[in-house]
């Protein structure tokens, strides 16, 4: 079988998806390693995270992502007690 342009580059996004996520997490466990709180970690996180978006892409891009992150909240989507299918 063989797979498109476009299904090569969603599994390609979704390997560097799951990468970034294993990254992210090892990164938060060492903050708390290290004593840091929680809150201090994700304050820190998003404060870097807009920063290098805001570097190339300006503020409404910056907007636009945090009104999406806004939505995923209101839905429940980062909710630990939410179940998943």
């Amino acid at each position: 079988m063989h797979m498109t342009v476009a299904e090569i580059e969603a599994i390609i996004e979704e390997e560097k998806r799951s990468t970034c996520i294993e990254c992210h997490n090892a990164a938060w466990a060492e903050g708390l390693l290290a004593g840091i709180e929680p809150q201090i970690i994700a304050e820190s996180a998003l404060s870097t995270a807009l920063s290098e978006l805001g570097k190339g892409d300006g503020e409404e891009a910056l907007l636009s992502l945090l009104d999406r992150m806004r939505e995923q909240v209101i839905a429940g989507e980062f909710n630990p007690d939410r179940t998943r299918h």
